[in-house]
Order: C-alpha cells, then structure tokens, then sequence
C-alpha cells in the first residue's frame, strides 16, 4: 500500500491547501482530493510541483506499507 503523507506534511507546515495551490499552479480541489485521499492516480508532474514546492523528496510525501 502506498502511503500518502501530504496533509501531515502540510498540517506540521501550516500551509493551507490554497496556498499549496498558489505556490504551485495546481488545482486546489485536485489538492483536496489528494489531500483526503481521494484521488486514485497522480501524474508525475503533480508530484513534482508538490516536492518542489514543499522542498522534500518524493519518499517523504509518499511512503510504502506492506498489507
């Protein structure tokens, strides 16, 4: 299972899902979506915008858990 630790990254930053929509130019509902866990599938580049936004590698915003 993969992990997705974007609202823990965001919660300990304080940085709100619109903020993290300005610094990137992504969707702020995709965001949600993403945030919540609702989101099925991510394009590369949306990972990307993310790190480099955030400043942390792709291992920190998603992690992988054994079932």
């Amino acid at each position: 299972m993969i992990k997705n630790n974007l609202s823990k990254i965001l919660g300990e930053r304080c940085i709100s899902v619109a903020q993290l929509a300005r610094m990137t130019g992504l969707n702020a509902q995709g965001l949600r979506n993403l945030r919540n866990k609702a989101s099925t599938q991510i394009e590369f580049a949306t990972i990307d915008k993310i790190c480099k936004a955030l400043g942390i590698s792709v291992g920190e915003l998603f992690e992988y858990i054994e079932d």
